[in-house]
This record gives C-alpha cells, sequence and structure tokens, in this order.
C-alpha cells in the first residue's frame, strides 16, 4: 500500500477516535460532562493521539530502517568481481535500483506478471529484449548477477512495504482500542494529553539539534575516508589546487580559502557601510511614512533568489568592469587589466548588495533598541543630532552591530551561485581583484556533480572542504554571539 494511503487511513481513524473518544467518556458519566476529571475533548485528543503518535513513530522509524537492511541484503549477492578496484558497492547498488524500477515499469505495462518479475531467470537475454519492448531503457551492459540481485531486491521492497501497512494498521487499532478502553470519568485524560504534547514538542526542539549533529558526522566519516587516501599536510599546507582523476591530485585548501575569504572581504566592504548608513538613516533620520515604504522595499533584496543575482553579476555588472577596466584603448581607463567578466570584484560587489538588507536590518533593530532617554541626554548637554549618533547611539549599539557584520561574513563565506556564475572557476593566490578565482563552495559542488566515485579522493575530498567551511562559519557564529553578550549593555 503506498504511504500516502497509510497516512490517510491513520488520519481518518485519528479523527474517528476523536469523535468515538469525547462520546464514550460523556456516555459514561451519564451525559454530564461536569462529572469528568477532564473537558470531553482531552478524552478525544487522548484518542487521536493513542494512534497518531505511535503510528507515525513506526512508519518514520520503518521508512528509514528498511532502505538500508535491503541494500544490505542485496549487496551480499553482488560478485566481488563486479565491484570497480578502488571503489564501493554503491555504484553496482544504483544499477540493481534501477533495473528494479525497470522490473516494476514493465509489470505495469503488462510486459510480464509480478512472479515472472520476482523470479530468478536464467533467460536474462529474452527477459532484457522483452523489457525494451515496453521502452524500459535497462541498457545492454546490465549483467545476469545484476539482474539477480534487482528481483531480489524487488521482492524484499515488496515484502517490506506489506509487513509496514500490516504492522502500521495494528499499532494505529491497537491505540485506538487501548485508549477507547480509558475513556471514563475518574480518567486522567487532561494529565495525558499534556505530557503526550510536551513530549511532542520536546521531540520537534530536538529535531534541529539531532540534524546538525547528523550533518556534522556524515560530514566527519567521509573526511576522515578521505584523510585516509590523502596526505592532510598536503590538504591544509599546500598551495595548489590540481585534482584530477590519476592518482596524482594536489588538493590544498589553501588556494580555496584565500578566494573565499577574499569575495567576503570585497562584499562586507560594500555591504557594511551601505547597511550601516542605511540603518542610521532609517532608525534616527527617516520619517515614519519613509520608514514604511524604504525598509520593506531595502528588504526585498534578502527574497532574491541567488541565481538572480549571479545572472546580475555575469550579464550586468561583470561586463560593465570589462568597460572600465578591460578592452585595452576602447576602455574607459585606456588599459586592459580584465580580460573576463568573471572576476573577484564583480562576484564581491554583488554579494555585496545581497548582504545589505542582513546589515541594514539587524543594524536597524540594534540601534532602535537603545532607550531614547539617552539621546535625550546627550541633547540635552547641547551635542548636535549628528554627534549623539557618533558618540552615544552607535557607540550603545556596537557590540550588536559587530554581531551583525559577523552574521553577513557567514552567509558570504557559504554562497554559492553567485560565486560559481561571477567570479569564475580558478584555484590560485592573487591579490588582484579583476582576475577570475573560486571559492570552496564552488569547488564542492564542482567535486560532487557528475559520475565522480564515491571512494577517490578527489571526490571525498567535498566533505572535508565542507567540514572546513562549517568549522569556519560556526567559530564566526560564536564569535558574534561571544561579542554580543560579552559587549552588550542593558537597559531599563
Amino acid at each position: 500500500m503506498p504511504v500516502l494511503w497509510l497516512v490517510l487511513i491513520i488520519l481518518g481513524l485519528a479523527a474517528l477516535g476523536f469523535i468515538m473518544g469525547r462520546q464514550r467518556a460523556l456516555k459514561s458519566a451519564g451525559g454530564d460532562s461536569r462529572k469528568l476529571h477532564s473537558l470531553p475533548n482531552y478524552y478525544g485528543a487522548n484518542v487521536a493521539l493513542s494512534v497518531l503518535v505511535p503510528s507515525f513513530g513506526v512508519l518514520i522509524v520503518w521508512l528509514l530502517a528498511q532502505p538500508m537492511l535491503i541494500d544490505r541484503a542485496v549487496s551480499a549477492m553482488i560478485p566481488p568481481e563486479l565491484i570497480p578496484e578502488n571503489t564501493t558497492t554503491g555504484l553496482v547498488m544504483s544499477d540493481v535500483r534501477r533495473v528494479a524500477e525497470g522490473l516494476d515499469v514493465a509489470v505495469e505495462k503488462g510486459a510480464m506478471s509480478a512472479s515472472e518479475a520476482n523470479s530468478v531467470r536464467s533467460e536474462f537475454t529474452d527477459l532484457r529484449a522483452r523489457l525494451g519492448d515496453v521502452g524500459v531503457a535497462l541498457g545492454q551492459d546490465v549483467r545476469p548477477e545484476v539482474l539477480r540481485a534487482a528481483q531480489r531486491y524487488r521482492t524484499l521492497n515488496a515484502t517490506g512495504n506489506m509487513a509496514l501497512t500490516i504492522v502500521i494498521c495494528l499499532v494505529a487499532v491497537a491505540g485506538f482500542i487501548n485508549a477507547l478502553r480509558h475513556c471514563t470519568a475518574e480518567y486522567r485524560a487532561r494529565n495525558v494529553v499534556e505530557r503526550a504534547i510536551l513530549v511532542i514538542l520536546m521531540a520537534a526542539a530536538s529535531i534541529a539539534i539531532l540534524s546538525t549533529i547528523g550533518i556534522v558526522l556524515s560530514m566527519l566519516f567521509e573526511s576522515v575516508n578521505f584523510f585516509g587516501l590523502h596526505r592532510w599536510t598536503d590538504f591544509f599546507f599546500g598551495t595548489t589546487w590540481a585534482p584530477n582523476f590519476r592518482g596524482d591530485s594536489e588538493l590544498s585548501i589553501l588556494p580555496l580559502l584565500w578566494g573565499t575569504l577574499y569575495i567576503s572581504f570585497i562584499a562586507l566592504l560594500v555591504a557594511v557601510p551601505v547597511g550601516l548608513f542605511a540603518a542610521i538613516y532609517l532608525s534616527e533620520y527617516a520619517g515614519s511614512k519613509t520608514r514604511s515604504f524604504a525598509k520593506p522595499l531595502l528588504e526585498i533584496l534578502a527574497g532574491i533568489p541567488t541565481i538572480v543575482y549571479g545572472l546580475f553579476a555575469l550579464l550586468t555588472v561583470g561586463p560593465l568592469l570589462v568597460k572600465v577596466f578591460g578592452q585595452g584603448d576602447n576602455g574607459l581607463l585606456g588599459v586592459e587589466w580584465m580580460s573576463g567578466a568573471t572576476s573577484v570584484l564583480t562576484a564581491g560587489i554583488v554579494m555585496g548588495i545581497m548582504l545589505i538588507p542582513f546589515v541594514s536590518s539587524l543594524s536597524d533593530d540594534i540601534i532602535n533598541a537603545v532607550p531614547q532617554s539617552m539621546r535625550d541626554g546627550s541633547l540635552g548637554l547641547g551635542a548636535t543630532k549628528s554627534e549623539t549618533i557618533r558618540q552615544v547611539v552607535v557607540p550603545a549599539a556596537l557590540p550588536g552591530i559587530v554581531g551583525a557584520i559577523l552574521l553577513a561574513a557567514s552567509r558570504a563565506i557559504g554562497e554559492t551561485m553567485i560565486v560559481v556564475m561571477g567570479a569564475g572557476a580558478i584555484a590560485k593566490f592573487s591579490v588582484n581583484p579583476l582576475e577570475s578565482m573560486t571559492t570552496i563552495t564552488t569547488r564542492i559542488v564542482s567535486q560532487l556533480t557528475g559520475d565522480g566515485d564515491f571512494a577517490s579522493p578527489e571526490t571525498l575530498v567535498a566533505f572535508a572542504l565542507g567540514l572546513t567551511l562549517f568549522v569556519l562559519t560556526l567559530g564566526l557564529n560564536v564569535l558574534a554571539l561571544y561579542i554580543v553578550r560579552k559587549y552588550r549593555e542593558q537597559y531599563e
């Protein structure tokens, strides 16, 4: 049974349980709700939760565990000679799943029966021809061992889905009956429901923490595999980034880290002055009508997709910079310092524009949090409005402003699409902002794109780069929180 149908059955049974639980509780009290320990809705909610929570819990665990168990069982059927050298069974298992999907399509189109698809047949050539008749692209290089593994995969998957349907229905019905039995006037339904809601809220609050831990562990394990194949000294202290799949790659993070920090620095040079000045104007000088119009208009920049910024960098900012710094004698400066539209300056300017609302919005909120009494006191001592802003308001809000800048820096370091389209793909050390460079995020995308071997250092290096980037951005976020908490002023 499809998972959607299971979900609808569970929801329907929970709705029925809510109605019946409420009615049964009222019936046990002779129709007088005042004789009940809890309100009638609590009894209905108890039945509904008894159906929903165990059923969805088993469903989620089952859907996570079944693919892993099936892959482990099927991978044991694959002969070692079918596994390419210096790789894992992952590539072969992808073929197995593709063939299994082809068998499903063949059954749906009537090219064969379900029993034929699940049986291990020796007439492999005839079977492949029959699948080809219905347009199932299994390819000409599928071996009989892969087909048998695919048939086993399909059988186990069907068995697992059937068992899932039975188990979920039994769990839901058991929860329904058990909760319905407790719908009596003396039962403390409110206490049970409130404890259940508390557990659900705690589980929801834990998802972010568990997700972060899972992301870190997944990158950490693959990074350990990478450092088992490649020298860590070359990764952290080398000076060349030159990946290839011939076994002599030079995979140093330093050129990528330089490009990342250089582009982020230029982006902050654009975003911080503009964003901070905009925040000061909106909070201190602009009237209510101007503020209500200008601030939402400024924050629209934060909602523009980064791919749009990348196109803007590639089609507008880059060619504009080429007209100024390139084209030789035909350029505005009469020199040719820039050979193409992609450069560090192109990506930095556009990324800075993207970061303006991050800096301005956070700084505006922080400046507005400074008490009006401090402004009034400064003005009362004879300071002008501009002196009050420079010497009172901005220093009081400075820790929060620094935190906002560091958060914007974290956002710049993790940007990908603008760099891909605006900065180029050359990893090197250079201080010339008119040259093309690349960043860590761009190389992660490049190394994981295509049919890469996930057991080779050229592919696994993406996880080491990701872990390093995670540590870098985490450090900036922690530093921002530390500055804000240590130096912020507490106002009444």
